[in-house]
């Protein structure tokens, strides 16, 4: 091209394809042109002094003291810790049949549950919402008060009502508390006559529709007559009051071949544990073939009548934290906590003033067919697992009583 004549081109350094169009005539193009035109030019850095890192100083030194000082009183006051919610005993629900029944729409409203235990502690944050009547028969408190070895009243309670990180089987259910035991040691304790004039607290004053107690004592086969707690049982079963019992913890090698009293009444539902695998916990008491009189037990009342979720399982405890524990206790409440959903599905079957065993006889037949197709009774595992689905259906086949 004429217009690029009598100049030179350059190649671009790094790129020799790419040229620069240098007009020769330009003064001191040799030195400075390159730089100016393409922006191109080696640039001398100027020299720094060297200074030497500090490694520690005074200042440094207060300051690390300081990150220090608030890390520790964080960790004091446990604003340090990461609250993470603990793990949920879901399994039970799910195995139980509970949440089909509460996706259906089932809450425990409308039924009254009365718990003859420790005590209960409302201050847990899941509790918040429950509706409780509380009655003290180990000290002279108004207000609710656990009593007990690991709040297990409060345990219990929660299983029922809980509204936190884990919903409760029956949350809506008014509940009696009657706090009858009280820690002794590791364990809970109370006397026969302090468990019966509960249990006739529940029947007459909060008139409850299920009794739960996840309580027991040995059954004493030379007794001339029964003791107190199962004679008040037997009052509550007369007017048609559900009572659901643990059959006790004594399973295993040393277990003496009978469920705790009371819950060794016929028309008594006595409850042994399972596991998560299924399997009938090992400390799980074993039912004998014979009752308190000396007669054959028959069906659906040979003990116990069933297992249900009871080993590590999660629940309320004090000081707002989350316990969990094994035993036919907390069996025994998952079985009084699908009664209650049964109850509201048919309020026809809650006890009212004219009230026989008959309804009891009904719906126990219809848990027991619910398990078992063939009759068959295991001395530990009773007629199977609790389903509380296959027993709202089984009791809506006949609920003429």
């Amino acid at each position: 091209m004429e217009e690029l004549r009598g100049v030179d081109l350059l190649p671009e350094p790094g790129e020799p394809k790419i040229l620069s169009a240098i007009d020769p005539s330009t003064s001191g193009h040799e030195s400075q042109c390159r730089a100016e035109v393409t922006g191109w030019a080696p640039i001398v850095p100027n020299a720094l002094p060297y200074q030497p890192r500090r490694i520690f100083s005074l200042a440094s030194g207060v300051v690390v003291a300081l990150f220090l000082g608030i890390i520790l009183l964080l960790w004091q006051s446990n604003l340090l810790l990461l609250q993470l919610p603990p793990p949920t005993s879901e399994w039970a629900f799910d195995e139980s049949e509970i949440r089909e029944l509460q996706s259906d729409g089932l809450s425990g409203e409308d039924v009254r549950v009365c718990m003859v235990d420790t005590g209960v502690s409302l201050t847990h944050t899941a509790l918040g919402n429950a509706d409780v009547e509380f009655k003290d028969f180990v000290g002279n408190s108004i207000e609710p008060v656990d009593y007990g070895s690991i709040s297990h009243g409060t345990l219990m309670a929660g299983l029922l009502l809980s509204t936190g990180v884990q919903t409760g089987i029956a949350p809506n259910v008014t509940l009696g508390m009657a706090a009858a035991l009280s820690a002794d040691g590791e364990n809970n304790t109370g006397s026969e006559t302090r468990v019966a004039e509960a249990i006739r607290w529940c029947i007459f004053e909060f008139e409850a529709d299920i009794i739960s107690l996840s309580l027991g004592g040995v059954q004493d086969q030379s007794a001339s007559r029964e003791g107190p707690a199962v004679s008040a049982t037997r009052q509550a079963v007369d007017a048609g009051i559900f009572v659901v019992a643990a059959a006790g913890n004594d399973g295993g090698g040393g277990d003496d071949g009978f469920v705790s009293a009371p819950g060794n009444v016929n028309l008594v539902i006595t409850v042994g544990a399972s596991d998560k695998n299924g399997d009938t916990w090992e400390k799980s008491s074993e039912g004998g073939l014979v009752d308190s009189d000396g007669n054959p037990r028959s069906y659906p009342h040979q003990k116990p009548e069933l297992t249900a979720p009871g080993v590590d399982i999660l629940s309320t405890g004090e000081n707002d934290q989350w316990y969990t524990s094994s035993g036919t206790s907390d069996a025994t409440v998952f079985v009084a906590g699908a009664l209650s959903l049964i109850l509201e599905a048919h309020p026809e079957l809650k006890p009212n003033e004219g009230s026989t065993v008959s309804c009891i006889e009904l719906v126990k037949r219809a848990l027991a067919d619910s398990m078992s197709t063939n009759m068959e009774h295991d001395s530990t595992d009773g007629y199977g697992q609790l389903k509380a689905k296959g027993w709202l259906d089984q009791v809506a086949v006949d609920t003429n009583c």
